[in-house]
């Protein structure tokens, strides 16, 4: 009995070394957007895997002209489809490794004036700073202004027009009252019931697809290759959904 306990005890001490030994660190650069549904799944991402997800937050477009200069990323999950179809074709990142992990959802929200029916409220245009992320550096940017012209506002709001360097800034805006109004990222909203607002209709602007990519950098990284098949299972799924995002 004590040998098959000490064998036990043994078998454990193992185990435990061996999980321990594989669980490592990737580096994920995460659009703004995305950064809460990305917190939750790496936190259940550890719980089951043991790896952890390092999380760092910013604009696509500021983080692909990063990862062309050498940014010490692992895993890129973008707001839109094409930087990282880019750094594929460009030799950054892994050809296969690309996939779609969400579709993006355009709002307009205020929290300071009834923008329930937004394409009324925006042809009224009762308020001074309309918030939208920088088009150039992040694709809800993009697609706020591609709805504009869609309504054919262009001329008649690009003054009252304020950008954030990102989608985080362009909600942060609004949020703060800084900007009366705003165009953010519906998954931004979540868990947020002040205000009113107005989900896009998907005719006024082309899909966001966000994809995410395995970096150069992680091609040889267990972390970031168990990261990014976890993103693809039901799990993640299921809190993606949960942020308001469509799925492929």
């Amino acid at each position: 009995m004590k040998l098959k306990a000490l064998a036990s005890a043994i078998g454990l001490f193992w185990a435990f070394l061996g999980g321990s030994a594989f669980a490592g660190q990737t580096h994920v650069a995460v659009a703004a957007n995305f950064i809460e549904p990305a917190r939750e799944i790496a936190v259940l991402f550890k719980e089951k895997t043991g790896h952890e997800a390092i999380l760092i937050s910013g604009a696509s477009g500021a983080f692909f002209t990063q990862i062309t200069h050498g940014a010490p990323f692992e895993v890129f999950l973008s707001a839109d489809d094409e930087r990282p179809r880019l750094a594929v074709e460009q030799g950054f990142a892994v050809p296969g490794s690309r996939f779609t992990y969400a579709i993006g959802k355009l709002a307009l929200w205020s929290r300071v004036i009834d923008v329930s029916d937004g394409e009324a409220a925006l042809k009224a245009g009762k308020f001074n700073r309309l918030s939208i992320a920088n088009p150039t550096a992040a694709p809800y940017g993009a697609a706020a202004i591609e709805t504009i012209q869609a309504l054919g506002l262009s001329d008649a709001l690009q003054s009252k027009i304020v950008q954030g360097s990102s989608i985080a800034q362009a909600f942060q805006f609004v949020d703060t009252r800084n900007a009366e109004v705003g165009f953010v990222a519906l998954s931004q909203l979540y868990g947020n019931h002040e205000g009113t607002l107005w989900l896009v209709p998907q005719s006024l602007y082309a899909p966001i697809r966000q994809d995410a990519v395995l970096l150069n950098n992680g091609a040889n990284d267990e972390a970031a290759k168990a990261f990014l098949a976890f993103l693809k299972g039901p799990e993640a799924h299921a809190i993606i959904e949960r942020f308001g995002y469509a799925m492929p």
